[in-house]
């Protein structure tokens, strides 16, 4: 293999066995690597474009009526709520930098693809599925460190006003979602192997193996230095694919806990007779329902949703099949199922918080969010007060 790095914003050549492979690094909303980008298609003529963009990503740019084909309740059902409710967050964080560049978020993965297809390449569309990597994210997390991604990505809102065109020369040699998440990488550091490299080895692999003997491959200036670590290594990307299951000490413990309280409950009634019995339920059953109704509520839910969630959440938190969450939006999609304008105004609506609570489709999944939110932290305050019931 050779390599040669030539200055400023040019390309990387690579040679590997019978491929010329040239790897132009970009910054993700910026017109000069827009405009790079096209221009380096139209001089090479390559055989292949190999783009950082997965199908999912790459629809939600193209088609901007995808999101109408979303099927919410479904989403519900399958536990993706907070998967949907991040890539809402993510695709704001870009397209708020997009308007105040003026430029569309991957608007220089479109040039390549544009460039690509006007010379006649084969277009490869590189990337880890967003799903999977926001998947695996998840799965490598606590719940803390889930509650800390997601007030991340909520503050990453707020800090756009603050970018400058030089913020954006430093966003060349970082990744989109390694600087959002920057903060929590800090305390979880496994986050950098399942967002950086992992998607450099995937993307190593599939521009690689991309067809013809010249190809160009646009991708975010952060990802080059690890693309080029991995070129030459014989990967294989199934495992990267998949999503691991739940550990079994998040199953165990999800058993465990409705089991510790029902326990509680038989000691209540039998150590301390049927007054103390009635207490320790009296304080179960409360705390469940304020805090799981508080975060209904805060996530301006239908009154019949509120009281829905109320009545639900201490019987779900003893039910580790169900939670409030999911009933709670089951319950709002009936009363109030976002219409086709909901999902036609996501795309301006995702822009403020106020926005997210406006419109039907986010505010249905914070309400799935919040009230799930909402019983667990009703469960655990509800423990000490059995507990001190018990003792009395």
């Amino acid at each position: 293999m050779t390599e040669e790095a030539e200055s400023g914003p040019s390309p990387y050549r690579v040679n590997i066995d019978d491929k010329e492979i040239v790897l132009l690094g970009t910054a993700h909303v910026s017109r000069e690597s827009a405009e790079a980008a096209k221009a380096l298609i139209e001089a090479e003529q390559p055989d292949s474009v190999c783009v950082e963009l997965c199908p999912s990503r790459y629809q939600s740019i193209r088609q901007q009526k995808q999101w109408q084909e979303t099927d919410i309740v479904k989403v519900i059902k399958e536990k993706k709520s907070f998967l949907l409710f991040a890539n809402f967050l993510l695709a704001s964080f870009q397209k708020r930098i997009g308007d105040k560049l003026g430029i569309k978020p991957g608007e220089e993965m479109i040039f390549a693809v544009n460039a690509g297809e006007a010379a006649g390449s084969e277009i490869c569309l590189a990337d880890r599925d967003i799903r999977t990597t926001l998947s695996r994210t998840w799965r490598s997390t606590g719940a803390w460190s889930k509650l800390k991604l997601l007030f991340q990505l909520l503050f990453s809102m707020g800090g756009v006003d603050e970018i400058d065109q030089a913020d954006i020369e430093k966003m060349k040699q970082t990744d989109m979602l390694e600087s959002i998440l920057s903060e929590l990488e800090k305390s979880h550091p496994s986050l950098r192997k399942i967002l950086i490299d992992e998607r450099d080895q995937y993307l190593a692999h599939k521009i690689r193996h991309a067809p013809g003997p010249k190809i160009v491959a646009v991708v975010g200036a952060g990802h080059i230095p690890g693309i080029q670590k991995y070129l030459t290594d014989d990967i294989d990307i199934a495992p990267l694919e998949t999503v691991p299951p739940k550990g079994r000490g998040a199953g165990i413990l999800k058993w465990l806990i409705p089991a510790v309280i029902l326990l509680l409950l038989v000691f209540g009634f039998f150590l301390g007779g049927a007054e103390t019995g009635k207490d320790m339920i009296s304080w179960w059953v409360a705390a469940n329902a304020v805090f799981a109704g508080l975060g209904a509520i805060i996530a301006f839910a239908h009154p019949i949703t509120i009281l829905a969630t109320i009545v639900a959440a201490p019987l779900t938190s003893l039910n580790p099949m169900i939670a409030a969450g999911w009933v709670a939006g089951l319950v709002e999609a009936f009363l109030r199922k976002p219409k086709v304008r909901d999902f036609e105004n996501l795309s301006e609506d995702i822009l403020s918080v106020r926005g997210f609570w406006k419109n039907k489709v986010t505010r249905l999944l914070l309400i799935v969010i919040l009230a799930n939110l909402g019983s667990s932290i009703g469960t655990f305050v509800a423990l000490p007060l059995m507990l001190k019931v018990l003792g009395a």
